[in-house]
């Protein structure tokens, strides 16, 4: 088979696009290539590393003629680290193209070329901007390393700053990195499954500066506890939780299912809004609350609620959209499949005093006909599905109980465009779309969609 473009060819190609990674797009006679590192409108230096049969992958060697938008990158380790994929991109620049991405597949997957896609909600700062760290510790010659997985790969690219997470967390990485040793306390060696520390989580409210640290260790038993301990408290004097989780499975997954108290209380309290949530060590939450407020809040306006409407919201999580449209709706009925995340939700409930919200676990699929079984009846359907998209039963179930609104938040533009076209082709119609900045320099983007049901 011959191609167009050929491995280790040297080329000079104009950039058009970028793709849901953050990739350059260029076109060599109809044929794309994808470059890390380059911007729209920029013209390259490229050298060809990869070609399949429609497309290839290209490294970027030198930018003939940068684009306006490009700006000296404030971290160290970018792009080495695969934390962030566009800190090389001004902010700006950055809300212009996910705007573009969005509108981009709801022309070509949704074919709803008419839909308004409204400018992106940014950040006024897009920087410090995430309450949770998941921090790797391995040996490496010798030494303890820290910080954050290279792109597709467990190399952790060794760092004491990163600048879209928490100083506390940056403070906890560097310290516990150089004092370990001394205490005889080894980093894990995924090879080998040797070695104590794992990870580093640190957790922060936003709202109210609680702080919690987690120790994944890969044995229960913890040598020099209370100097680890005593190190944490110097770092973070007002530090308000110490976990220890233990993972002794030789796994890529993060937690194991024990979690140990050290220090001070198991749960931490941060607010959205007017709501309240306990998070866990191992709860789920929203990594930016910021832009979750900004986020559920669109829902809630999409949701177009007087206080009389019976409301399911779908993939429901701890309840964090729940509880916000529990504030206007009569009712709010919440499913969701993780057992423990239901727990969470009715806790989150009764911590704010909300009553009107009700929370079921099991399938969508499986309860919503359920519920319509017992004679219920609903106006607004909220759906905040994982990035594959709604299940395909859970689709036909809202196209057979026909709720007159649809609210649909999405973490990914190509499956919520997928799935708009299936209810469109069912009966309604996409009024909508509006995008939220929900990771400053990566390339996702967050969108809510707002659809009604065409009667007749």
């Amino acid at each position: 088979m011959s191609f167009i473009v050929n491995k280790n060819d040297r080329l000079t190609v104009s950039v058009e696009d970028l793709t849901h990674d953050g990739s350059g797009v260029a076109k060599v006679e109809g044929y794309p290539l994808f470059i890390p590192g380059a911007l729209p409108g920029e013209e390259v230096d490229i050298v060809v590393g990869k070609t399949l049969k429609n497309y290839g992958f290209a490294r970027l060697l030198h930018v003939v003629k940068p684009s306006p938008d490009r700006v000296k990158p404030p971290c160290h380790v970018f792009p080495e680290c695969g934390g962030c994929q566009l800190q090389h991109l001004s902010y700006e620049g950055q809300l212009v193209q996910k705007r573009k991405m969005v509108r981009d597949v709801m022309d070509r997957i949704a074919k709803l070329p008419d839909v308004p896609v409204h400018p992106v909600k940014g950040m006024q700062d897009p920087w410090r901007y995430r309450n949770k760290s998941q921090i790797p510790f391995s040996e490496r010659d010798g030494k303890i390393v820290s910080g954050f997985y290279r792109s597709r790969t467990h190399h952790i690219v060794d760092t004491d700053v990163c600048i879209i997470q928490s100083e506390e967390a940056d403070a906890l990485m560097t310290a516990l990195k150089h004092e370990l040793h001394g205490l005889g306390i080894e980093a894990y060696d995924e090879k080998t499954h040797r070695g104590m520390l794992r990870h580093l989580i640190v957790r922060k409210g936003r709202a109210t500066g609680e702080i919690m640290v987690v120790l994944v260790t890969r044995k229960k038993k913890f040598p020099q506890k209370e100097a680890v301990i005593d190190i944490i408290r110097r770092v973070v004097p007002d530090v308000t939780s110490i976990m220890q989780n233990v993972n002794d499975q030789k796994t890529n997954v993060i937690f194991g299912e024990e979690t140990i108290l050290l220090y001070g209380k198991p749960v931490i309290v941060d607010s959205i809004g007017e709501i309240d949530f306990e998070i866990s060590a191992r709860s789920f939450y929203q990594i930016n609350p910021v832009q979750t407020e900004v986020l559920y809040g669109q829902a809630l306006e999409y949701a177009q609620l007087t206080g009389d409407e019976m409301v399911i919201d779908a993939y429901c999580g701890i309840g964090t959209i729940s509880l916000f449209l529990a504030q206007k709706a009569n009712e709010v009925y919440g499913v969701e499949i993780v057992p423990q995340a239901i727990e969470d939700a009715k806790r989150n409930a009764e911590l704010n005093g909300i009553t009107n919200a009700y929370f079921e676990t099991g399938a969508s699929e499986v309860v919503i006909p359920k519920w319509y079984a017992e004679g219920k009846r609903f106006d607004v359907l909220v759906v905040d599905p994982p990035r594959k998209g709604c299940d395909e039963e859970l689709l036909k179930t809202i196209l057979e109980y026909k709720p007159k609104r649809v609210v649909y938040v999405s973490c990914n533009p190509g499956t919520l465009a997928r799935d708009l076209r299936i209810l469109e082709d069912g009966g309604y119609r996409t009024q909508e779309v509006q995008p939220v900045d929900m990771f400053p320099h990566s390339a996702h983007v967050e969108l809510v969609a707002l659809m009604s049901r065409v009667d007749g």
